[in-house]
């Protein structure tokens, strides 16, 4: 018998139960999760042979130069279209078919709290690659370290402006009459580290986007084009003050000094603990988590891996089987690992559009909500049961109902859902019915 403990387990920390996956967890389900946490890392097959961040970034530049606004519209519309359609099939596959789901959703929920946008077109190209390269390595490591690939990538480098960023005072900008971009600097201050009750000023805004200034990618006839490149030649001279704190002057280093002072700060160790509580534990996360949390950031030097452990052991984790509801994207996925639907790809994108939640397109760099208001509309539950009903008669003659019911939701369902799958008239209606029930839409 499978127990509610390997349904939080596969739900929770996983991305849904694959068959036999409740049994497997039943035997540790603390010990299922722990150890995808310290699993050799590697690059699932579905990833290879997609282009580098760089790479990408480097066909922008020479179309930029080369045939003007003309050649990037073409680029957009046709080769990064579809590199953004073959990653974000590809990431679908990943998360249907994986034997480390928990890890898989940490890469999702740090990917999430970097957000890159394919609502800006650049980033169609991009967005794929900058979770393979900067944020699925460094899930188990410091934060420090994930920050900072985060922050040379060129994905987050072009998504919030930071190659247009100009040191007023330096020779590139007096030569070009250039200034400050600010989106990067208020982006990691407010959504990446400190949170937006962290403490800081628009101020230290203003000075971290001058400390900032010169992060950027090289230029097209570089051999090295779209790679991470420090320009001093833009970097805006002399000292910085930020956070009543000197900085500088120190060109490239001034960046990295405060990107290590933001990954150690108390504010950070908070603002962190707090979305991860709320992904793993509920809307309202407690107090008391949190503070567990935070404090285990603090004493380990933001190690993810000792975060991850710690989530994982926290009691509060354990106390509820449903509290989190499941977001379009979770839900697509949790069904089609219910019905070992292998080979997933291109062909559900348009689900995921339709529900609301396509890869990799949050509509702002706050990423996805992570709270169930935003999910729960009557239009969005209306869609919700439309997609559940159609799976349902897709897939009932391959799933035998009550097989399906035993594999998933029966550890913590009530008397009234199993009657009412049982009672369906239909294999396709009961599935449908299993899919739309409350013990599925949410984890």
């Amino acid at each position: 018998m499978t127990t509610r403990a390997a349904f939080i387990a596969v739900n929770r920390f996983g991305l849904g139960a694959r068959p036999g996956e409740l049994e497997r967890a039943a035997r540790d389900p603390v010990g299922w999760a722990k150890r995808q946490i310290h699993a050799p890392p590697s690059l699932p097959a579905a990833f290879a042979g997609l282009p580098s961040g760089p790479s990408r970034m480097a066909d922008f530049l020479h179309a930029r130069q080369r045939r003007g606004d003309g050649g990037v519209q073409q680029l957009f519309r046709e080769s990064f279209r579809q590199t953004f359609r073959e990653e974000a099939a590809a990431r679908l596959r990943v998360h249907v078919e994986s034997e480390m789901p928990f890890r898989e959703r940490l890469v999702a929920f740090w990917s999430n709290h970097f957000t890159v946008s394919v609502q800006r077109p650049i980033v169609l190209g991009l967005a794929g690659a900058f979770e393979r390269e900067a944020i699925r390595p460094n899930v188990a490591g410091r934060f420090l370290d994930l920050l900072t690939a985060v922050v040379r990538h060129p994905a987050m480098l072009t998504y919030l402006d930071n190659g247009q960023s100009f040191g007023p005072n330096s020779p590139g900008g007096l030569r070009r009459g250039r200034g400050l971009n600010e989106n990067l600097a208020r982006e990691i201050l407010e959504l990446h580290t400190l949170g937006v009750e962290g403490g800081y000023t628009q101020d230290d805004v203003r000075e971290f986007a001058k400390i900032l200034t010169g992060w950027t990618m090289a230029p097209p006839e570089d051999p090295q084009a779209g790679h991470f490149r420090f320009a001093v030649g833009i970097h805006e001279p002399g000292a910085k003050t930020f956070l009543g704190r000197r900085v500088g002057p120190g060109l490239i280093n001034e960046g990295e000094e405060v990107l290590a002072l933001l990954a150690r700060h108390p504010a950070t160790a908070r603002h962190i603990a707090t979305k991860l509580a709320r992904h793993f534990i509920a809307d309202n996360p407690p107090a008391a988590a949190i503070e567990r949390l935070a404090r285990i950031f603090r004493d380990t030097d933001g190690n993810l891996a000792a975060l991850s452990e710690a989530i994982v052991e926290q009691p509060e984790a354990w106390d509820e089987a449903l509290p989190k509801l499941r977001t379009p994207h979770e839900f697509v996925v949790a069904a089609l690992r219910a019905v070992e639907f292998n080979g997933a790809g291109e062909s559900m994108l348009g689900t995921l559009r339709t529900l609301g939640q396509l890869s990799f397109a949050a509509p702002s760099p706050a990423g996805w909500p992570d709270t169930a208001e935003r999910w729960i509309g009557p239009e969005a539950v209306l869609r919700r049961a439309e997609w559940a009903m159609a799976m349902g008669l897709r897939v009932a003659a391959i799933r035998e109902p009550r097989q399906l019911f035993a594999g998933t939701i029966e550890p913590v369902a009530a008397r009234s859902t199993a009657l009412a799958i049982s009672r369906a008239p239909s294999a396709g209606e009961a599935v449908a019915t299993l899919f739309a029930a409350p013990e599925f839409q949410r984890r």
